[in-house]
């Protein structure tokens, strides 16, 4: 009996890769059935799945799961400044930025949240990060922290330092690190208040 855990290298795959090692059965979409039943594979949504837990050989990186649920997108927002650790909630929900359509994925590892950007500033800013199980994108801190204010309302233009450290309780020190080209480079497609944020992050010294 052919154990996909045997023959798959990563911990997501899909249903090309999944069919292919099942290609000696007469019925793979059958076998593939028999698998989800008994637990032995796990999956997220139609043509993508994962092991359970116990045969997992890492982790399972919820960065590499937004990435691979709903594309092109990257990870950004509240998520990726977690990451950084800019702030110090814990963030369930991974919210992603795409091309696409809006979309929000209930799985058995996690909720994914897909917000639509189509603008000149969507590539900047991008990490492609590669763990050793596997690679993802997500926003750099910059870009995470530019992508969370463009989408709050609140955020009028004013009182920025204020707004930035009490209410998004954002890491002073975190601010003053940022990369001032990347910086410079959003400021250059900015428009409105994004134009103010950025020059306020621009004029912060260490």
């Amino acid at each position: 009996m052919i154990s996909p855990r045997e023959k798959i290298e990563y911990d997501l795959f899909d249903y090309v890769q999944l069919s292919s090692i099942l290609s000696s059965y007469a019925n793979v979409r059958g076998k593939i059935g028999r698998l989800l039943a008994s637990g032995e594979i796990i999956r997220l949504k139609k043509g993508l799945y994962t092991f359970p837990e116990y045969l997992r050989r890492a982790p399972l990186n919820p960065c590499i799961v937004a990435n691979m649920l709903y594309g092109p997108s990257y990870v950004s927002q509240d998520f990726a400044l977690s990451h950084y650790g800019m702030i110090p909630e814990t963030v369930r929900v991974v919210t992603s930025l795409t091309t696409g359509r809006p979309r929000r994925f209930d799985t058995p590892v996690g909720y994914f949240d897909y917000q639509q950007r189509q603008a000149a500033d969507f590539a900047i800013g991008i990490q492609n990060i590669d763990t050793g199980h596997g690679a993802f994108l997500i926003a750099g801190p910059e870009k995470a922290l530019y992508d969370k204010v463009l989408g709050d309302k609140r955020f009028d233009g004013s009182g920025v330092e204020d707004y930035l450290l009490e209410d998004l309780r954002l890491d002073y020190d975190s601010l003053i690190s940022l990369n001032k080209q990347l910086l410079r480079e959003l400021r250059s497609v900015a428009r409105g208040r994004m134009t103010v944020l950025l020059d306020f992050l621009l004029g912060l010294s260490r």
